[in-house]
Formats: C-alpha cells, structure tokens, sequence
C-alpha cells in the first residue's frame, strides 16, 4: 500500500510529454492530485496498478495521462488506427465526461504522417452507425460502456487485439449494475500483454477477484486515509423532517440562500424528479431533468446545460445522475431520501470535490423516517430524528443562509421543461407554509463518495426496480397557484421504494 504525500507535483515534473502538459495548461490543471502523483511513475512505466481515491480527486487524470503518454511514445509499435487503449466505464454520462477529458489532454498529440491521435466515444442510446463509421475511420483510443462495446466487438467492427493498454473505471459501479459478466467477456478478447489499471472508489470483494484474474502483481494506491469517513468531510450537512405538500415550498427557498451556486436535487422516482423540475420552471427558477423518461439525446441537453451555466438546477434520479462529474456544485439537496447509505454518499459526493467545500441538505418526510435512521446509523451521521422544519422555519433561513424576505418564486415563471414527445408531466400543487414548531435540531458534518447514468437501465421502473406508476398529469402550461390541498393519489402520496 502506497502511503499518501503531501508534496504538490507538476506534470511537466512527472515527466510527461510536452504536449500533454501544454494541453492540461490551457486548461488551468499543472499540479497534480494525489492519486494523480502516487500513480503516474507506476503508469508511466508500463506497471499494473489499482488506483482507490474518492469521486472527485482526479483519477480521470491519473489513468488518462500515462495512457496517451505510453501508446505515443511507443516506437515499437506505431498507431496505425486500430485501438490501442480501452477505457471501459459504467454510464454514458462518465463515458462522455472520460471521452472530453482524455479529448482535451491529446490536443496536441500527432502520430506518424502527422494524424491527430483519435479519441472516441462507444456507448448506449445513440445509433450504431456513426460510432462503428468513427471506428472504421481509425481509433487510438476508445472510451466505451461495456454492453455497447461487447456489441460491436462481437460484430467485428471494434478490434481489442492490438490494445496494450486496458483501464476499468468505477469498477465498484460496474459491479453495482451487473456488468461484471460484460467485463469478463471483454477481457477474454484483449491480449494478455498489456497494461491494466483499474480505479475504484470502493474495493469490494468482487472487485479483488477481477483484479486478481486479469492484472500482472497490481500496485495497490490509496490517495487518502483508510480511516477516512464515509461522507465528505468538505460538505457540511443538514437534516430537516419536511412534510411532501412543503418540500417544493422549501427547495424554492433554499435556491435563493447566499452563494448558492449549480445545485443537484435528487429523487427517487422518475416522476417526481419531471414534477419538482416542472414547479421550480414555473417558480422562475433556470431548471432541467434528467430522468429515465428522458430519451439520452434530452439527457446530454441538460447536462450541456448545466455544465455551460445555462440553468444552474438540476433534478435527477440517482440512476441518471451515476457519472455526472461536474467539479463546482455548490450544493445537493435530497427532496427524497435515497434507498440506503451508499446512495446518500453517492449522492452527496457531488459536491465538496477537489478541495472544495458543500451543502448537502437532506428532506426527510415521515413516512421515511425509518429508512432514514438506518442510513444515519451505518454512516454515524447522529441525527436519527430530524427536527420538524417548514417553508417558514426560522432556524431553515438562519442555518442555510437564505434571506429574510425569499418567497417561493424568483423573477418571471419560465416554460416548464417538456419530456420528450413533448407530453409534459403535471407539477406538483403549491406549497402551504406552516410555522415551525421544532426547533431543535441537528447538522452533521463528515467526508467521501463516489459516481452516472446506466448504459441500459430499465428506465420504465423505478430506482429499486419496481414498475413506476404513471400519472395522467395536469396538462395546462401555466397552472394557478392554489392553497387548497389536493388529494394525492398513493404514489404521490408515498416515495416508491422498490
């Protein structure tokens, strides 16, 4: 095991190509993180190596560098189009993200004949032509999910035998949605000569044995503690007990408290993330989803959208978001509390990244006050009971720092966004403030996380995986807000959980 060091590098100090560095310069990064500075003299000289650091400590980096290093400096072998490094990855979302980053890096990269180095992207929900087209072009480098490169592989159209460099990344997520079986099939057809680097947040048992099978006497790094806390000891977190018919109420408030910046709303269903993102459109505020209801084209959209600043809220499934790497999210905020502990690290690890500090606040109805004590008890969070909280609570304005005179809409309602079809789902009625009656309460504070969409979810179900019940919905663009309480149907009424 790799001890931890406290002396900040530069690349260019790691010696890595002049190219690479003069690309990474451009873009502000010169100084390594740590994972990045315990892996890249291993990677660099052709070692195995599992890398284990949190979400967020640059491990895209610490794979991605060496790998286009290794594959231009090798003289023995020219790049001649056919792949020569695989980065296979769970999510499409990662996919991209990875597939950008390494893009970035390789700006300056030539082979012979003065070609720029290929980087391509291999994943679900888009068409196979133009991806097996950008293939038969040539491809130095492929980034990939594994049910769509396992497709084309067994269609002959991407060739894994000439790769001298393989990297699994979020390995614990492959496992989590059952690509393990994928994995195997693709190491069957790459050539035992070559390097492997795995990365992973978590090590579970699984993930050892695969290692085991595939990697050459692996180098174990670690870039923390192993004592280190399950959650993020950068994000600091508030627990609040919220009634269903507030939550939007609130939500709206806490948009408006001071520094505030890119914001992610979980939830647990499909619905209730297009609901909430429909409300908070017509509150003013600049919102998008990504959900299962969302075809992969609408997903990028709004991921574009938030990367670019041009809405600064996103709602999402915890099954969508899986590798949505984005490094200034200022605060998470779980409208719905996640299936278990995992999830809530999952989630909150969005933000507090890279040596940044964050918000995590967490809603808690009472109908999921049992489910929420198992996750404070495992993460040791000590706030079993969150105090009672409203729209109107005092303590929420003081604690969060929202201004005194915030009201649960900003500027002019905008158009709600519209799932794909253009059927749009009926939003959630207006909140009724209630005066806070608790005022007790608990913040916690702690560090760690992990990470993107599925490749090829059953995006008609739930995050548990029951079917999702499907809502008529109320059609109007613009509807009136209303302080009567409307009856809820049972699936509006209680979160699914499975």
């Amino acid at each position: 095991m790799t001890a931890l060091s406290h002396h900040q590098i530069t690349f260019a100090e790691l010696g890595v190509r002049d190219e690479i560095v003069r690309a990474l310069a451009e873009q502000g990064i010169e100084h390594a993180f740590a994972i990045q500075e315990l892996t890249l003299p291993l990677a660099l000289s052709g070692d195995d190596l599992i890398g284990q650091a949190r979400t967020g400590m640059g491990k895209t980096f610490a794979f991605g560098v060496p790998l286009l290093h290794r594959i231009t400096t090798d003289t023995t072998r020219p790049l001649d189009g056919t792949p020569r490094a695989l980065v296979v990855v769970p999510t499409r979302e990662l996919c991209l993200q990875v597939f950008g980053d390494l893009e970035g890096a390789a700006k300056y990269l030539t082979v012979e004949g003065g070609r720029p180095l290929s980087v391509v992207s291999i994943y679900g929900g888009r068409p196979y032509e133009p991806q097996i087209e950008s293939l038969r072009k040539g491809a130095d480098v492929v980034v990939g999910t594994p049910g769509r490169l396992l497709d084309l592989a067994q269609q002959g159209h991407l060739r894994l035998g000439g790769l001298s460099v393989l990297v699994l990344d979020e390995a614990d997520e492959m496992l989590d949605l059952g690509f393990l079986p994928d994995i195997e099939r693709i190491l069957r057809q790459i050539p035992d000569a070559r390097q492997a680097m795995l990365f992973s947040a978590t090590m579970p048992d699984p993930i050892i044995t695969l290692a085991r099978t595939f990697m050459n006497q692996p180098t174990h790094i670690r870039a923390e503690a192993p004592q280190s806390s399950a959650t993020h000891d950068t994000t600091e977190q508030f627990v609040y007990r919220a009634h269903a018919l507030d939550k939007v109420e609130m939500v709206a408030r806490i948009l408006q408290a001071e520094g505030r910046g890119a914001t992610m709303v979980f939830t647990r269903t499909k619905r209730t993330a297009q609901k909430v993102a429909d409300e908070l459109a017509e509150r003013g505020f600049k919102v998008g989803a990504v959900h299962g209801d969302l075809g992969q084209i609408a997903r990028e959209k709004a991921l574009k959208a938030f990367r670019t600043g041009e809405v600064d809220v996103l709602v999402a499934t915890d099954v969508a978001a899986r590798g949505i790497d984005i490094d200034d999210i200022t605060h998470v905020i779980n409208y719905q509390i996640p299936e278990d502990e995992q999830a809530y690290v999952h989630r909150i690890g969005r933000t507090g990244r890279a040596g940044k500090t964050g918000i995590a606040i967490t809603l808690v109805d009472w109908d999921e006050l049992e489910r929420w004590a198992m996750i404070d008890k495992a993460l040791k969070l000590d706030c079993p009971d969150p105090a009672e909280t409203y729209s109107s609570s005092p303590h929420l304005y003081e604690e969060l720092g929202i201004p005194a005179d915030a009201t649960g809409s900003i500027g002019t309602p905008r158009e709600p966004q519209q799932a794909e079809g253009g059927t749009r789902v009926s939003s959630t009625d207006s909140q009724r403030e209630r005066p806070g009656r608790n005022r007790s309460r608990r913040r916690t504070r702690g560090g760690r996380a992990a990470t993107g969409h599925v490749e090829n979810p059953a995006e008609g179900q739930t995050e548990g995986g029951a079917a999702e019940p499907t809502g008529s919905g109320d059609a109007s663009p613009a509807r009136k807000r209303r302080r009567r309480r409307r009856p809820r149907t049972a699936a509006e009424a209680t979160p699914t959980a499975g």
